[in-house]
């Protein structure tokens, strides 16, 4: 196959009292996606904040609480990706490992199988509020709509992490996003641009939106879903084949087509990823 229909969720965080809850807005989503049959559908990083305004004992739960709901979490992503028979990209989640905080991005094929990649660049905030620990392992994912990568946020403004996805043979970077702010919003939203005209691949970013009132840290939210391309004739002139409102509850769709993307690689107006100067500086393999 060399189409792949993505939609995108700019998903909207609030206070929920269950599971219950959380579960029926994912649903939401998905269906949604559904029923503009796509293929992959793409959750923001840190979403799953949300369910620690459930709380407990009159407070909100605290961070190394969070992977309490794991086996919940992937057992309502795993049966909504074979019932809807897409892949299902359910932004990141923290899981903890011995002993130590991981937010993990997860990918739920539509046979049941699931794999992971934990975020390799951890913020400082992540470091010092959260105790998150940062992941130690790279790898891109075959399906069978395109090889793929999962870069959580910061990880999208390392050109060197991109470049190995490339090398590996990744055509779409999977971004699950959370900032706060505008300054924040737009680092990554540049980087994005630039990590798909170095590398001729497209980017599909998202963000969450909405606020936590209870949950520290995520009380301000500001985000924007947005599939990018390459900046060349075939794909649109700003390198936007679709974003969403800013701060909007919604979900955007687009088509990505692979072959555009060995055509430009091939004889683009530039070929970015073939001129690359490795007699000068360290490739990436």
């Amino acid at each position: 196959m060399t189409k792949m229909r993505v939609s995108v969720v700019q998903y909207h965080l609030h206070t929920i009292h269950s599971f219950a809850e959380f579960a029926a807005q994912v649903e939401h989503y998905v269906r949604t996606a559904e029923e503009f049959a796509a293929d992959f559908v793409l959750f923001p990083e840190f979403f799953t904040t949300q369910l620690m305004s459930i709380g407990k004992d009159g407070r909100a739960l605290r961070i190394d609480e969070l992977p309490e709901y794991t086996e919940q979490y992937v057992e309502l992503f795993t049966g909504l990706a074979k019932q809807t028979g897409m892949h299902l990209i359910g932004g990141t989640h923290v899981v903890e490992k011995a002993g130590k905080l991981y937010n993990t991005a997860h990918l739920f094929y539509p046979d049941g199988r699931v794999v992971t990649q934990a975020k390799l660049h951890i913020t400082p905030t992540e470091v010092h509020e959260w105790n998150m620990a940062a992941g130690d392992s790279f790898e891109v994912f075959e399906t069978e709509k395109g090889t793929i990568a999962l870069l959580t946020c910061y990880d999208i403004e390392f050109p060197e992490i991109v470049r190995m996805a490339r090398a590996r043979g990744a055509d779409v970077i999977f971004c699950p996003s959370c900032t706060d702010d505008r300054h924040g919003f737009h680092r990554v939203r540049y980087t994005s641009h630039a990590r798909a005209v170095e590398n001729q691949v497209y980017v599909v970013l998202t963000g969450t939106v909405g606020s936590l009132p209870t949950v520290d840290f995520m009380r301000a939210n500001f985000g924007q879903a947005a599939v990018i391309t390459p900046n060349d004739i075939p794909f649109p002139p700003k390198g936007l084949a679709a974003e969403g409102e800013i701060n909007d509850d919604m979900i955007v769709t687009a088509d990505l087509d692979l072959e555009l993307l060995e055509q430009v690689r091939e004889k683009g107006s530039v070929t970015t990823w073939r001129d690359r100067r490795i007699d000068l500086y360290t490739d990436w393999k």
